[in-house]
C-alpha cells in the first residue's frame, strides 16, 4: 500500500509560538549531519528495540506503507525500506540538512519529505506503519504528532515511538548546577506522569514501556563532544548567549561523578509507546 499522497521538499506547518524554537531545532540536527551516525549509539539502541519488536512479533503486513518520522540521516528508514514485508517508504525530518544527507544516503524509492511532525503533509489514512525514534521529546507538545499518527493511520495500522523522559543526563545537570548556578545547560525532558497522561489522551489502549539505560564515557568532554556531534545541544531560553568559557567546562568536569576506573556514565530515562490503531 503506498504512504505517499505528499508534498516532497514542503515545510509543513512551522507555524504559532515555537517557530524561533523550531527553526533552532532543525538548524542544529542539521549542523550535524555529517557527525550524526557515527555518534549515535544511544538513538540506535532504541530503534533497534523497535525493531526487533516488529521482527518477533510479524506486526507488518505484506506490503505495508511504512513512515519514519524524525528520520534524521535515514540510518531506520533504509532498514525500514530493507524489510521484505514493506513496500512503500518515507522518511520525514524537520531539518532540510538532515532530510539532505538521508536522501544522499539512501534509496531513491524512499520518498524524503521536509516537514513538520505536527503538520504532516500526508492524506488521512495513508500509511500502516509509523516509526519515530527520538524524536517526539523535541516537539512543544506530542500530543499534536500522537494525533496526527491517528490521522494518517489506517485502521489496524501500528505505530511505534521511543522518548526520553525527565532524569535523562542527570549526571551532567547535578554537574552544571554546581559549575554554573545561574544557567542551563541541560534540555527537560517530560516526567513519566505526564507522558502517559498524554498517551492515554490520544491513543486509547497504548502500550509505554520504559528503562533506565546507562552509557560509559572516558570523560564529561567525551559525553558533551557526543551531545554535539549529535546536535543535541541544549534549546532552552535559559542557556548562556555566549559561548561557555573553558574554565567553566572544566569545573563542570570536576563536579561530574566518577567512576571507580575514572569513566563517568550518563543516564537515560527511555519510554517506548506501542499503539495499534482499531
Amino acid at each position: 500500500m503506498g504512504v505517499m499522497s505528499s508534498v516532497t521538499g514542503s515545510q509543513g506547518g512551522l507555524k504559532g509560538a515555537s517557530l524561533t524554537l523550531k527553526a533552532d531545532i532543525a538548524r542544529g540536527f542539521g549542523n550535524a549531519r555529517s557527525t550524526y551516525e557515527s555518534a549515535s549509539r544511544l538513538q540506535r539502541f532504541m530503534g533497534n528495540t523497535m525493531l526487533q519488536k516488529l521482527l518477533t512479533r510479524n506486526a507488518v503486513a505484506a506490503d505495508s506503507g511504512a513512515l519514519d518520522l524524525g528520520c534524521g540521516t535515514g540510518w531506520f528508514t533504509r532498514k525500514l525500506a530493507a524489510m521484505e514485508q514493506v513496500g512503500a517508504v518515507a522518511g520525514v525530518d524537520l531539518s532540510q540538512g538532515m532530510v539532505q544527507e538521508a536522501r544522499e544516503k539512501g534509496s531513491q524509492d524512499v520518498d524524503w519529505i521536509i516537514a513538520d511532525a505536527e503538520h504532516l503533509p500526508l492524506q488521512d489514512a495513508s500509511c500502516d506503519l509509523i516509526f519515530s525514534n527520538l524524536m517526539i521529546q523535541w516537539c512543544e507538545d506530542p500530543r499534536a504528532v500522537f494525533r496526527e499518527c491517528r490521522r494518517i493511520l489506517r485502521p489496524g495500522g501500528r505505530l511505534m515511538v521511543s522518548s526520553l523522559l525527565d532524569g535523562t543526563l542527570k549526571e551532567l545537570k547535578h554537574a552544571w548546577r554546581a559549575a554554573d548556578p545561574e544557567h542551563e545547560h541541560v534540555n527537560r525532558f517530560e516526567t513519566e506522569t505526564a507522558l502517559r497522561a498524554k498517551v492515554n489522551a490520544e491513543l486509547p489502549q497504548a502500550t509505554i514501556e520504559t528503562r533506565t539505560i546507562r552509557l560509559p564515557y572516558t570523560s564529561p568532554m567525551m559525553l558533551a563532544g557526543e551531545l554535539r556531534h549529535l546536535g543535541a545541544g541544549f534549546r532552552g531560553a535559559e542557556r548562556r548567549k555566549a559561548v561557555t568559557a573553558p574554565g567553566r567546562m572544566r569545573d563542570m568536569c570536576r563536579q561530574y561523578s566518577k567512576e571507580p576506573d575514572g569513566t563517568v556514565m550518563a543516564s537515560y530515562e527511555a519510554a517506548w509507546i506501542y499503539w495499534k490503531k482499531t
